[in-house]
């Protein structure tokens, strides 16, 4: 897919193609990284960290804790 590098205000842009975008996982406001390297301009997406809430809310109860044998003592270990 091709595009054009356009005039915006004092600088320059380029269109992102909303199948492009679909293709990327990405939607507006996402924040990106921009990099060169051997000279191919690379947009790289900046994985958004989630809230305490989020991660909660995602939560489907499915984990159950338990113990873990961590082997016998080696050294001067209390017991």
């Amino acid at each position: 897919m091709y595009t054009t590098i356009q005039k915006w205000g004092n600088s320059q842009a380029v269109r992102l193609p909303k199948a492009i975008l679909e293709m990327a996982q990405l939607n507006e406001n996402d924040r990106v990284e921009l990099k060169v390297q051997e000279g191919n301009l690379i947009i790289i997406p900046v994985k958004k960290h989630k809230t305490l809430q989020e991660r909660i809310a995602e939560y489907k109860g499915d984990y159950k804790c338990g113990e873990w044998d961590t082997g016998e003592p080696t050294g001067n270990e209390v017991l």
